[in-house]
């Protein structure tokens, strides 16, 4: 190559190099992103950018229309929240100082998710798709006005089947059914032909997304949430799919837990989901019908439940701080469940500073994937980190952990859709229910406890015996792992 043209490259990539940093450290992102970011533009230039734009872009809602939207979305909202504002008080006020953070933690969700706590509930704990799909199907049925459902992925099968002949006659029947897909989650799973079958049948069954948005393809509405008459609920782990009860090749189950809730607490999914169905289609669910009141049977329940939200919009990364400050916050005992194991500096700390002050820390994920293995790689190197700290790492062997849960002091637990990892705290939307209450908290902590028999300790000497190319691997993983 002649000198002039070696010496012009070489200029040319400087400048690219200058430029992409400059405008990466403008964006005061977490120093590890920073670096990682820096270290995929120097390792695949110009591939690096592009990697970029579709999935590392911070989402910026400073423009005067979408000001406008969630200001419009705040009002129309502002009367449902408003019947619940007592409920919150009451709850607030009973939470005992002596018995937990529950006070601290529902002002702390409550400032960073702008939801109340409820406190006329009722709630279920559903144990893996055995318990969840057919506690779905009899709410489905039940409904009278309306079935407004939203998932992650939505997989062509079986169950999918089953269940557009279900909608289909509630349809028939005068019901309302909206349905709200990610059409990346969903991508190699939900087939087209499905989609017209079910709007010919007068389903309405939306994308979150266009996909020919490239600019958001990396923000994916990552939550689980079903909403029957405006006053059943079900949240939690599980999407639809066939897999769930009949695991994927390799695993012999699919662990995972769902909640189902009727009362108030039901009312917040429903606010959700019409924000959500509002953003995707523009129709607007904001009328009194659409929330109605609570059964008169519930109306004296004190059972307090709680909706933390999180997306790439928000003002606060909700559930970061929401696990944060659970895991801070326990005195005797933190356990907590996830497929995903990928930490940030200040989910690191905290772990490891409870685990150093005497807490029993405990953390369960899936030993492996079903089609990944990059983020299982990296995920060894955070492990080892924690349990060198003192806490107690177990690996799920028999099936796949998908299962999201926090369990601190068995006062206070938290079930939805956010896995342990950078992506669910900051770029999906997710959604988790935070139930302040002892005797369900101390049910998810048995089943805590009895995974635990299907579990192997992942311990400090093992993974540092074994050999060094895989450490190094592990490590290398570990490098990208602020872009997973």
């Amino acid at each position: 190559m002649p000198p002039q043209i070696a010496t012009g490259l070489s200029l040319a990539f400087a400048a690219y190099l200058a430029a992409t940093a400059v405008y990466i450290i403008s964006e005061n992102r977490r120093p590890s992103a920073t670096f990682a970011w820096m270290l995929l533009f120097f390792v695949l230039p110009g591939a690096g950018v592009i990697v970029y734009l579709l999935f590392g872009r911070k989402h910026r809602q400073f423009g005067q229309t979408a000001t406008l939207m969630r200001q419009e979305l705040a009002q129309r909202l502002d009367p449902v929240f408003a019947a619940l504002r007592p409920e919150h008080a009451r709850a607030v006020h009973l939470m005992h100082p002596d018995e937990g953070s529950g006070a601290s933690l529902a002002e702390l969700v409550r400032n960073t998710s702008h939801s109340t706590v409820t406190t006329c509930n009722e709630v279920r704990i559903l144990q893996n798709a055995a318990e969840a799909y057919p506690a779905l199907i009899a709410d489905m049925k039940a409904a009278r006005r309306s079935i407004h459902l939203q998932y992650f992925s939505w997989n062509t099968d079986e169950l999918a089947e089953e269940l557009f002949a279900i909608l289909s006659a509630k349809v028939a029947e005068g019901v309302d059914v909206r349905i709200v897909y990610d059409p990346v989650g969903s991508l190699l799973m939900l087939r087209h032909g499905y989609i017209r079958r079910m709007r010919r049948a007068g389903i309405r069954m939306e994308p979150f997304s266009k996909l020919w948005r490239l600019h958001t393809i990396s923000y994916r509405n990552h939550r689980k949430i079903a909403v029957f008459d405006g006053c059943v609920g079900h949240t939690g782990g599980l999407n639809i799919g066939g897999e769930h009860v009949t695991p994927p090749k390799g695993f012999r189950l699919w662990r995972d837990t769902n909640i189902r809730v009727e009362g108030s607490a039901a009312t917040l999914l429903q606010a959700v989901f019409a924000v959500d169905w509002h953003n995707a289609t523009g129709e607007d669910l904001f009328q009194p019908a659409t929330f109605p009141p609570t059964p008169e049977r519930l109306k004296h329940a004190q059972l307090p439940v709680q909706m933390t939200l999180s997306g790439p919009d928000s003002e606060w990364q909700a559930i970061r701080q929401l696990y944060f400050a659970m895991i801070t916050s326990a005195r005797k005992r933190v356990y907590m469940q996830s497929p995903f194991f990928i930490l940030d500096t200040s989910i690191a700390e905290a772990l490891k500073a409870a685990a150093l002050s005497g807490v029993d820390v405990r953390v369960m994920i899936s030993e492996r994937g079903t089609n990944q293995y990059v983020p299982y790689w990296a995920a060894n190197t955070y492990m080892e980190e924690i349990a060198a700290a003192g806490a107690t790492v177990l690996l799920y062997e028999p099936g796949y952990l998908h299962a999201k849960t926090v369990i601190t002091d068995g006062c206070v637990c938290s079930i939805g859709s956010a896995n342990i990892d950078i992506r669910s705290f900051s770029i999906n939307y997710e959604l988790n229910a935070v139930i302040y209450d002892k005797t369900l908290s101390q049910e998810l902590e048995a089943g805590f406890l009895r995974d635990m028999a299907d579990c192997r300790e992942f311990t400090v000497a093992e993974y540092r015996s074994r050999n060094a190319p895989v450490r190094f691997r592990d490590s290398v993983a570990r490098l990208f792992s602020p872009l997973m």
